[in-house]
Parts: structure tokens; sequence; C-alpha cells
């Protein structure tokens, strides 16, 4: 191995001159060629098996009443695919994998199994959480067999999380920055972490579109606008209503999460009440069904024709699928179910106050929910700008919402645990 300090005089850093490292990049592109076709396959089943869903329309009670039966069953398989893969009740999520750069090999069965029947079943998740969880672990499989040190599995479980989200989220550029943000590698390890994760998923992305065709970008069509000084202000207004939006968020899942883990009935029933709560919400509102990538598309294009009420009551609908969903054992993503929530609040800010752009309101509430959640500001902002192809100057509110319901969120936590020890330290009365 070439000493650390020894450039050539090239500039370049010496460990990229390297035999280990060059095997690390070629590892990577496996790795990018692995979840691209692992994507199709997987995301391939689950279009086909989820073609039960045929909504009669997408208002109020434009689902059918045997969708319960559906979903309950669903939440049956959910139940007897946990026991019999010995998956536990509480495994880690898509985001704690990304931040600690880890992936257990052992639950990469149960975790993709699970996922593809809560996905089929229409479950509020999304897929990340199967893809990621299988190349990545998958690559932390093998950098173990191989005898790789702490660090070199890492960077090869990321490269497997950047193979996955390639060609599922269709931007090189989206995924890389996703993992920088949320991994967060110094040093040399930076380098390594960068360039790997650039070879996946460019490798995965040109792997997916060729066979694919189809890309997540420019999926959601909203009219442009011309910037003006008082979108800055309109961002951090919006920026606070999310921070409001997220704290209830938190607050209905962390409830029935509760629920789900203090009912006094058997585990194998607890997916089986998941799926029928989820069911009997989806017969009601459709569009609460499944990732919301699709139903997002729907929300835009008939809005006027949904109203703001019913727009409203999908936000909070949605919300309780996502917890009801998470809560009872079924296995998914969290950032699709966000997305859907996120934009279809900015779209219902539009209809109750129409002087705000659409484009606007949109793009803003869309990344800020996720964003409020995930410290990736820079992460959603591009998501949002380039799945709605608005201009440079608009991403600017978009980032000033993004961070101001981070912030905000942030704080209130603060406020809470301040007021929680004051509550401790404070005397005891008779």
């Amino acid at each position: 191995m070439v000493a650390a300090s020894d450039d050539g005089g090239t500039g370049t850093p010496a460990f990229t001159q390297s035999r280990e490292f060059w095997a690390t990049v070629v590892y990577a592109a496996v790795l990018g060629i692995f979840g691209a076709g692992l994507a199709l396959v997987f995301l391939g089943l689950v279009g086909q098996g989820s073609k039960w869903f045929q909504p009669v329309n997408s208002g109020w009670f434009g689902g059918r009443w045997w969708w319960i039966a559906v979903t309950a069953a669903a939440g049956l398989l959910v139940a007897i695919l946990h026991r019999a893969t010995r998956l536990p009740d509480k495994t880690p999520g898509v985001i704690q994998d990304l931040q600690s750069g880890e992936a257990d090999p052992a639950l990469v069965p149960g975790i993709v199994l699970t996922s593809f029947a809560s996905l089929i079943g229409g479950a509020s998740l999304g897929p990340e959480k199967a893809l990621g969880s299988a190349v990545g672990g998958t690559a932390s499989w093998l950098s173990r067999r191989r005898g790789m040190n702490d660090d070199e599995v890492q960077a090869n479980t990321v490269s497997g999380f950047a193979g996955a989200y390639g060609g599922l989220l269709s931007s090189p550029v989206i995924v890389v920055m996703l993992i920088l943000e949320l991994f967060r590698p110094g040093g040399e390890k930076a380098t390594r972490t960068l360039i790997n994760t650039v070879v996946a998923s460019s490798v995965s992305f040109g792997v997916y579109f060729a066979i694919a065709g189809s890309v997540f970008l420019d999926i959601y069509k909203v009219p442009q606008y011309a910037f003006k000084s008082w979108h800055l202000l309109a961002g951090v207004a919006l920026g606070v209503a999310t921070a409001v939006l997220v704290m209830g968020m938190v607050l209905v899942i962390a409830v029935c999460m509760r629920a789900f883990t203090r009912a006094t009935v058997p585990r194998l029933l607890k997916p089986v009440i998941g799926g029928a709560l989820f069911g009997l919400v989806g017969v009601i509102l459709p569009l609460t069904m499944f990732t919301g990538s699709s139903q997002l598309t729907t929300v835009i294009n008939d809005a006027p024709t949904l109203g703001t009420w019913l727009l409203v009551s999908l936000v909070a609908a949605k919300t309780f699928t996502f917890a009801v969903s998470a809560g009872s054992g079924f296995v998914g993503g969290p950032i699709f179910p966000a997305l859907f929530i996120g934009g279809t609040a900015g779209v219902a800010v539009h209809m109750i106050v129409p002087g705000v752009p659409l484009a606007l309101s949109f793009t803003c509430m869309l990344a800020a929910v996720p964003g409020a959640l995930v410290s990736a500001p820079f992460t959603m902002v591009l998501l949002a700008a380039l799945v709605t192809q608005v201009g440079g100057l608009q991403t600017a509110p978009v980032l000033l919402a993004v961070v101001t319901a981070n912030l905000t969120l942030a704080g209130s936590q603060f406020l809470v645990k301040l007021a929680s020890r004051a509550r401790k330290n404070a005397p005891t009365t008779a």
C-alpha cells in the first residue's frame, strides 16, 4: 500500500492508486448491476401483485368493501413470514441503516419477503427498506467473508444502498447526496464513499433505465411560476406549517406504536388488525393505499374535483395508515408516504390560499415533510426540484421551508425536554 502522503506529485490521494481501492470500485459496479436487477424484479412483481387495486373513483368511499379481506389476509401473511423467517418485531429503519452504514445480512430474507407481502397488500409504506437491506446486507455479508476491516465493510455496504437506489430514484446525484448527508463519512473514508456510491448508483441507473425505460424524475407536473421576493417568506411560513404537521404525524405514530405494542392480543393477529384498519380507511379514501407515488399524481391532476376537505382528510388518513402499517408489523420505508403527505398538504394549501402558487406550496411541503424528519436538507430540495422541474430560483424557498421545518421541530423537542425537566425538579405539594 502506498503511503497516504505520497501522491507522486499528481495531487491524487495515494489510496486511489492502490489495487485494493480499485477492487472496491469494481465491487461497487457489481453492486450497481445487482441493485438494478433486484429493483427491476422486485418492483415488477409488486406492480403485478397490486393489480387487484381498482378503485371505483378517487373520492369518498371510492374503494370496494372486499379490500378489507385482502388487506387483512396480507396482514396474516406478514405475521406468518415474521415467524417463519424469525424477523423481530422491530427492525432498524432505512434511515438508521444509512446513518450507521450497516445492514444485518441475517435479516435480509425476512425483510424482503415481508416487505413484498406488505407492499402488494396495500400497506402505506415504500420499497426502499427492502431494496436497501437486500443489496446493502449482501454487500456486508460478502465483505465480512472476504475478511475486510470495518471501514471497508461500511464502504461496501453504503455502495450497496447506492446500487439499490440508483434505479429506484432514477438519479445518481440524489442517491449520492442522500448517503453523504446521512452517513457523513470523514477523512479518507469520505473520498472512498463518494467514488464508490457514484459508481454504484450510476451503474444501477444505467442498467435500470436501459431495461425499464422509465424514471422517477419529472413525474409531478405542476404549473411553473415566476419567482418573487415574497416567496422566500412564504417558504418560511410553509416550513413552520410543515413542522406543526410533522408534530401531529409523530404523535399519531407514537400512539399507534404504543397501542400495538401494549395490545393484549396474539402476535399473529396484530398485522391482521392493522391490515383491516388501513383497508377500511382505503375503502373510504382509496388514495391512502400503497406507497402514494402514483396516488400523488392523481391528487395534483384532480385537486379541484377532489376538493379541499378531501385533501385535508387525505393528509390525516395517510398519516394514520402509515402509522398503523408500521406499528402493526408491516415492513417498508417511510420516504414515499412522507412525500405523499407533504405533496398533498402543499396542494391543500394552494386550494385554501389560491394566491400561493401551486408549484411553490407543493415543492416546499413535498421536501419539508421528509426534511423535517431526516437531516438531509439538500437531498430533499434537489429531489423536489427534479421531480417537479421547477427553476433554479424557485429552489430558494424550498430550502428555507426544509430548514425552517427541521429547526422548528428540533426546537419544539428541546422545549418539551426543558418543560419535562422542570416538572421533575419542581417541589411537590401535599
